[in-house]
This record gives structure tokens, sequence and C-alpha cells, in this order.
């Protein structure tokens, strides 16, 4: 039974450096939590944004860019993650790790597949058995999902140092589950992140609609990942 840990909340607004930015992934809003900092550190290439238009049958189609109108703008923009967010500790024995989410997000799957969601905002954790990854193995995973969805545009897969952990990192682009009001299927960018230990995998999927700014909340969480 997964249990939960409320820590001290310590949620603070960072600020990344200049010199660090410069290394940030560079997709449309610099990634879901992709902004550099002490502890993330990683170097790649701006994804090109998918514009397939593809209306075959058995095919997403993805349409070309849609001009937001102001309430979809409005609704995006209530997915930013407030300042003062309280974190918990979500630690999965079965899973084998440990990590922060944000209080009040609704979390569902066990096991090895979890996933914790508000709005158009999601956080989640794949567990699989597997060799250590490599920058190339993440790459191919992708190319792999975008055999099946069109809509993704991946970045380019790179190591990195995620607080104490070792990861390979990308950020990469599609689009999101239709809008049951608008009929669209919104941008959204998704900071991956996969760490390994002992011969298990896990792939950490932080998204959010193009436009919403969870930068630093999901910098921390992505830094939080513990094994055990």
């Amino acid at each position: 039974m997964a249990m939960f840990d409320r820590p001290t909340l310590r949620t603070q607004r960072l600020w990344a450096l200049p010199a660090v930015a410069a290394v940030a992934i560079a997709v449309p809003l610099a990634g879901c939590g992709g902004s550099g900092s002490s502890s993330t550190t990683v170097a790649s290439q701006p994804a090109t944004a998918a514009t397939t238009t593809t209306a075959a049958a058995g095919k997403v189609s993805c349409g070309s860019s849609v001009t937001t109108s102001a309430n979809e703008a409005a609704s995006t923009a209530a997915g930013d993650i407030p300042d003062n967010q309280q974190f918990l500790t979500f630690k999965n024995p079965t899973g084998g790790y440990s990590i922060k989410y944000p209080e009040g997000w609704a979390r569902s799957g066990s096991g090895t597949n979890v996933t914790f969601q508000d709005k158009s905002n999601t956080v989640a954790i794949t567990v699989t058995p597997g060799p250590a990854p490599t920058p190339s193995s993440v790459g191919k995973q992708l190319k792999q999902q975008a055999a099946s969805d069109p809509c993704l545009s991946p970045g380019t897969p790179q190591a990195a140092t995620v607080g104490p952990n070792q990861a390979i990192k990308v950020t990469y682009t599609t689009r999101g589950a239709k809008s049951p009001v608008t009929g669209q299927r919104n941008k959204v960018t998704v900071d991956r992140y996969v760490f390994f230990k002992g011969g298990r995998v896990a792939t950490v999927d932080l998204s959010n609609p193009v436009g919403v700014d969870n930068v630093d909340a999901y910098r921390m969480i992505s830094e939080s990942f513990r094994w055990g």
C-alpha cells in the first residue's frame, strides 16, 4: 500500500542563472521543467513543432497551428502551479521509488505505473526492467512513439545530472487529449527523465500545455526522485 508523508513545505521560485539557461532545452516554452538549475544540467537542441495534417483513416490529425481564443488562453493559464503549492511525498514500494507531487492532484494507477493529474498537467511514472538507458536508446523509444503519434516531435536526449541522480533527459512536444468543450487538442510539452538502478528503469514524464509555466515546480519534482 502506498504511504504519503507530508514534508516541510519549501517551494520557492528559482531563477535560472544566465550561464545555465544557455544550455536549457529550447522548446516552445523551454520545456515543462526544462530550465537549467545548479543541480539539473543538460544540453540539447530545440524540437520542431508538430504540424502534421494527416487525414488518412486510422491516423490522428494534429492540424496546423491553431489560434488560441481568449477563453482557451485563460484555461491554459489556470494550469500554472501556484508559488504556495504544497507537496507530498509518494512512496511506492512496488516500484521501488519515492517522488514528490503537488497536494490535491488526482492519483491513478498503481504498482509500476502511476499518474498524478490536475487540469491538463500530468506527472506519470513508469518502472520497467531493462538495461541502463542511453541517449540513443531513449531517442529510439521516442521514435517508436512518434510512429503511432504523428503529433509527437522529439527533442534530442542528453545525459543529465538531476538532483543526486544521473539520468537521460529529453523534451518533446505533442498534443493532448481532445477537449470536450472546444474539440481541439492543445499542444503540450513534456520533460522526460529516465533513471536507472539495478536493472530497473524509471521513466518520469512531466507534461503541461504550451503556455503554462510550471518550470520551478517540475524541476523540484524531478529532482525529488529517489530509488528505494
